[in-house]
């Protein structure tokens, strides 16, 4: 299925693992030129020359603190106007109310939730006025939140909390934005095999069995295993893509 994508540029943050490596990936196999962000330069070059090794397009990588104000405006001057913007830099730490203080908290948020929220708001305004002037739409942006903000997770309840407002900011701004030539949308995906995954399931075999070591114990998903990086990015690059045109305001579950 041919998805359009071929000649557009992203930024895809959070874009050197994990889940966001896998996008960049997919996007880079559909042709998209990308801007990687996230805070480990060797980690993006590592990247960077593992894309353009497989795929004939441009790769610029920006080494950035994300939850640092004047860095995404610093980043976003650099890399410009694009058509696609994946907002998934972002890791909340586990933990229960009486675990998580309010340094942790607040620092966490900075990253994922207002992070996302003010490159939307950025990157909104631009698509916007590029739409003005524009015979095609201004653009896509993509929040990976995460399927806790569909759940109540006592033991994850900062993660938890947080991806449910991202999950209601994406919903709020797509249901307005898409009038404006903009798509804004959130993919929510369940566990799926990260360091993210096997840091949070240490949390709570240390919980649940007094060993974080034993981690691996605790595999009682549902089908047996995670989700594998690419399967989540796939649907991110299909919503990113013309073949979703008629989706925004949506709320997608990877689960």
């Amino acid at each position: 299925m041919d998805l359009h994508l071929a000649g557009l540029t992203a930024l895809v943050t959070g874009g050197s693992k994990g889940i966001g490596r896998a996008v960049a990936e997919g996007l880079a196999a559909e042709g998209v030129d990308l801007h990687l962000a996230a805070r480990t330069e060797s980690d993006l070059e590592e990247a960077r020359d593992a894309i353009t090794g497989a795929h004939q397009v441009a790769v610029q990588t920006h080494a950035v603190d994300l939850s640092d104000a004047a860095a995404r405006a610093r980043l976003i001057d650099r890399v410009g106007d694009v058509d696609i913007v994946i907002n998934n830099a972002g890791a909340i730490p586990g933990g229960g109310i009486e675990q998580i203080d309010d340094e942790t908290w607040r620092a966490a948020w900075d990253l994922k939730v207002f992070g996302y929220i003010n490159m939307t708001r950025a990157y909104y305004a631009r698509m916007k006025e590029r739409a003005k002037d524009e015979a095609t739409t201004g653009g896509v942006i993509i929040n990976v939140a995460g399927i806790a903000g569909t759940l109540s997770m006592p033991g994850y309840i900062a993660g938890s909390s947080g991806n449910a407002a991202l999950i209601a900011f994406s919903r709020s701004l797509g249901e307005e934005s898409i009038t404006q030539g903009v798509r804004v949308l959130s993919v929510n995906p369940g566990p799926t095999l990260t360091e993210r995954l096997i840091y949070l399931t240490k949390l709570r075999a240390e919980r649940q069995l007094g060993d974080a070591a034993r981690w691996e114990e605790l595999d009682d998903y549902r089908l047996g295993r995670a989700a594998e990086p690419e399967e989540v990015a796939h649907l991110v690059v299909f919503l990113a893509s013309h073949r979703a045109s008629y989706m925004s305001g949506v709320s997608v579950d990877v689960g």
